[in-house]
């Protein structure tokens, strides 16, 4: 679904199993067979995107969950990270000054002590169970011979795609 830029974020729930832990939140996608880690920080703006709530609600609630302040600009990265994952269905327009920024600029921006904060979205790809039961890997790994991977191919020290 092609988010509204009108609306305030609002996180996908359809096709996901979700598993809160103390620390992060594990997101195993169903319909992409990825499987993604939020940092603390991402969990905590992830969880405030109900379509209701907007940017700067967002981060004066991360601000009171972390007991720091905290830069709207923090959580705009982390929506980015979540959109470009699919884990959102809407997704306001950024501002300008927001258009394109990266991880990097951001912690440039707003010092060293926001770096704590900063959201990360880890993914991987997981592999189907036959994959996982044999140990072979999947295409686009590194691999050295072709009984490695799951295609039995490797091209150039990477695992061809099933």
């Amino acid at each position: 679904m092609k988010p509204n830029r009108q609306t305030k974020p609002h996180a996908r729930k359809q096709g996901l199993v979700v598993q809160a832990l103390p620390d992060e939140t594990l997101v195993y996608d169903l319909d992409r067979d990825r499987a993604h880690c939020l940092n603390e920080t991402a969990s905590l703006i992830w969880r405030r995107c109900d379509g209701r709530t907007t940017i700067k609600e967002i981060a004066l609630s991360l601000a009171k969950s972390l007991k720091q302040p905290v830069d709207e600009k923090i959580v705009w990265l982390a929506l980015d990270q979540l959109e470009r994952n699919h884990l959102l269905v809407d997704m306001p327009a950024p501002p300008s000054s927001m258009t394109g920024i990266t991880r990097r600029e951001v912690v440039r921006a707003l010092s060293i002590t926001a770096a704590v904060a900063l959201p990360l979205v880890a993914s991987i790809v997981a592999p189907m169970p036959a994959q996982a039961a044999t140990g072979c890997k999947p295409g686009g790994a590194i691999c050295t011979s072709s009984i490695e991977c799951c295609s039995q191919l490797c091209n150039q020290g990477t695992c061809a795609a099933t």
